[in-house]
């Protein structure tokens, strides 16, 4: 099971620490600071710089330290609120991921989750500190608290659509249609 759960540790911590470098990096396929600052613009958030940069620190930190094994329920809290936030930009694809679905996303989170519940196992920092296995109450409140940082996120930094670019006036200043049983439309 230590094995296990060292594999399963390394493997999510570290592409998730992968998905935060790219955002602030050339490194491992990235757009720079610039390109993630676009992605997010792009998505539909506000903060732009400020959001890229939150964004790929929390997934870097999160990242290494859930590769780390350290202080494991805080890492997978943060990693399933930056997941959870990918998740609901790509929603509107369905969940596969071969259509840009949330699949991916959501794998991270529950991966994230199994291992704030079972602990980081033998091999891992918090086993060395004398951490794990972490209390109850820190678990589910790691578990709860995770995605809905994420959705509070996603509702607070992501801007309203625009106006149709046919007509980019707000539509109480567009003239409105007459109503078909108005008798006297040319009279609006």
């Amino acid at each position: 099971m230590n094995t296990g759960l060292l594999v399963l540790r390394l493997v999510v911590g570290l592409l998730v620490a992968g998905h935060g470098v790219q955002k602030v990096s050339f490194r491992l396929g990235g757009n720079g600071l610039v390109g993630g600052t676009e992605e997010f613009r792009h998505d539909g958030f506000r903060g732009g710089r400020l959001t890229a940069l939150a964004a790929g620190g929390s997934q870097i930190g999160a990242g290494l330290f859930l590769a780390a094994g350290a202080l494991t329920p805080l890492a997978a809290m943060a990693a399933m609120g930056v997941m959870t936030v990918a998740g609901t930009v790509k929603r509107h694809h369905g969940l596969w991921v071969q259509n840009d679905g949330y699949e991916y996303p959501l794998v991270l989170v529950a991966a994230s989750g199994t291992l704030a519940l079972t602990g980081p196992g033998r091999w891992s920092a918090d086993h060395l500190a004398g951490l794990a296995p972490w209390p109850l109450w820190v678990v589910v409140a790691a578990l709860v608290i995770g995605p809905a940082s994420g959705l509070v996120t996603r509702a607070v930094l992501h801007r309203p659509s625009a106006p149709h670019p046919a007509d980019p006036r707000p539509s109480a200043a567009r003239p409105s249609a007459p109503h078909p049983a108005d008798p006297h439309p040319s009279a609006q």
